[in-house]
């Protein structure tokens, strides 16, 4: 096993136990203490547990070399993943908002107290699940894991409105503010808006790598200045780059003098893509295609 899909597992294993803990205590304070904000935060937590068993299901697929079947690698497939945890997410969404409107509809139960310390628990602990998560994916460039923190991200702002719910509802209670006392009801609502929010983040970011759109143009800048830099290079006539899960594929079309030998461009070749990936370890491959160049005067 690499060390970059060992680094993965390991996060993913952390998130799952953490995950069935919150799950398991939100579900039942929220359930016990009547809040429907915590309860929603404990059912988001209960859909964190399954992406980070999809996630541990597909690092050994991404992290596989190219083959004759996949020539490209198999990075796509922690996008893949990222793509099932947006859309996981998005139904959690859904859900939450369709039981937190419901509760308007009958009779407001105010929640214990217990629910609020519950949910500064689960911020606390989410922020530094979070932090740690993102550092990793950042340091290894993995969408995999990427996704993970996403999901504590998400939790960590639902556990924060969850938290303000109850402690509105129960000083509604306390002061006879009617108004106050649909504080868990909203809070629930705008959890669900929070991780509706994570979800279009991460199915859009999906569904452009699967289309194959091209990096951020400041990136791809940084490649035509690398490129430029070689005084062989006439003209760049195309270039373009893609993501491809947890690595980037560029395709490169320049111009070279038409006298030059074989050798003389393929060497030419060969220095570029070492100084392309030398500058960038995430760049897999780099594909350049050689056109003549001619002045205009033997053109003519």
């Amino acid at each position: 096993m690499g060390k970059r899909e060992a680094i993965a597992k390991k996060i993913a294993w952390i998130s799952v136990w953490s995950n069935i803990l919150l799950t398991l205590g939100k579900m039942i304070i929220g359930w016990y203490a009547h809040s429907d904000a915590v309860f929603a935060d404990g059912i988001h937590s209960a859909a964190d547990v399954f992406a980070s068993v999809i996630v541990l299901l597909v690092i050994k697929i991404a992290n596989k070399p190219a083959d004759k079947e996949h020539p490209y690698g198999h990075g796509k497939a922690e996008v893949i993943v990222s793509g099932i945890v947006g859309i996981l997410l998005l139904l959690v969404a859904l859900y939450i908002v369709y039981e937190g409107i419901s509760g308007f509809f009958h009779p407001i139960e105010t929640p214990n107290i217990l629910a609020m310390w519950v949910a500064i628990f689960s911020y606390l602990f989410k922020e530094f699940l979070y932090r740690s998560s993102m550092k990793v994916a950042k340091a290894h460039n993995s969408k995999a894991i990427e996704a993970i923190a996403f999901d504590h991200k998400a939790d960590i702002v639902a556990s924060i409105a969850a938290a303000i719910g109850v402690l509105l509802s129960v000083i509604g209670d306390k002061t006879d503010i009617t108004i106050l006392l649909y504080g868990d009801k909203v809070a629930s609502i705008f959890v669900a808006y929070l991780i509706f929010n994570i979800s279009k983040e991460l199915l859009s970011e999906a569904f452009n790598i699967l289309l194959e759109r091209n990096i951020d143009m400041d990136t791809l800048q940084d490649f035509v200045t690398i490129i430029s830099a070689f005084n062989d290079v006439k003209r760049i006539d195309k270039i373009r780059a893609r993501d491809h899960g947890h690595y980037i594929l560029v395709d490169l079309r320049i111009s070279v003098d038409h006298s030059k030998t074989i050798k003389e461009g393929h060497d030419l070749a060969r220095e570029i893509k070492h100084a392309l990936m030398s500058n960038y370890d995430n760049i897999q491959e780099v594909l350049i295609h050689l056109n003549p160049y001619y002045t205009n005067e033997e053109k003519e």
